[in-house]
């Protein structure tokens, strides 16, 4: 799989770096005894925050208005039914995922669609798996019109750690699935609330890939 950095991580890759290697220099002209280690432990570091911004290539396995395919990595922890009161007041099917800090953090489009809602909302930082974390930690609101008129719902949460959201659409954009449409840094969470009597074919726990498992089938 190719290896790529998300342009999200220039920025902090080039000042971490910059300091590390300054502390490195200094360790290495004053405190000669204690040069190794702490050039081990900076390398161990600058890996750890390297693989962090890591953004593979990933394509779909196939287009298709009838699939939702995970828009993040990580660990499914909500399958529920639940009343979501921002956009469409009514129920419907609620599906999470918790990223870790070890996850890629890379989001992407899970349907193709016209952008019919956006909104950014300041907030708490929760961790991201707490239940009110939904409704009161930082978080964007995205809502998919898919060309036959259904509407999924998609929620970047920043989490305890992450407080930082990025995202690259806005109302009125026409989007594919599976292109990138974001990034949280360090550790957070996404909901996906789809109509009711769509097909789950993700279980609780179950680890994700974004853009290559299928998280449910919208309903005909």
């Amino acid at each position: 799989m190719p290896f790529r950095i998300h342009k999200e991580g220039y920025l902090i890759l080039a000042f971490s770096a910059l300091v590390l290697a300054l502390l490195d220099f200094i360790i290495f002209q004053y405190i000669h005894i204690a040069f190794w280690p702490v050039l081990v432990l900076s390398v161990v570091f600058y890996g750890l925050i390297l693989q962090f911004f890591r953004n593979p290539v990933r394509t779909i396995p196939s287009a298709d208005d009838t699939v939702v395919y995970a828009p993040a990595d990580g660990r499914v922890c909500v399958i529920e039914e639940a009343d979501e009161d921002e956009y469409f007041h009514q129920k419907r099917l609620q599906i999470s995922i918790f990223m870790s800090p070890l996850n890629v953090h890379v989001n992407r489009n899970p349907v193709t669609g016209l952008v019919r809602y956006f909104r950014y909302h300041p907030g708490k930082y929760l961790v991201a798996w707490h239940p009110k974390s939904s409704t009161e930690n930082e978080r964007t609101t995205v809502v998919y019109q898919l060309p036959g008129k259904t509407e999924i719902l998609m929620r970047q949460i920043a989490g305890a750690v992450a407080r930082r959201i990025k995202w690259y659409v806005k109302e009125g954009d026409e989007v594919s699935q599976g292109q990138d449409m974001g990034f949280i840094k360090f550790g957070s969470r996404v909901d996906l609330f789809l109509p009711i009597g769509s097909k789950v074919e993700v279980t609780m726990d179950q680890q994700v890939k974004g853009n290559k498992t299928v998280i449910a089938r919208l309903p005909a």
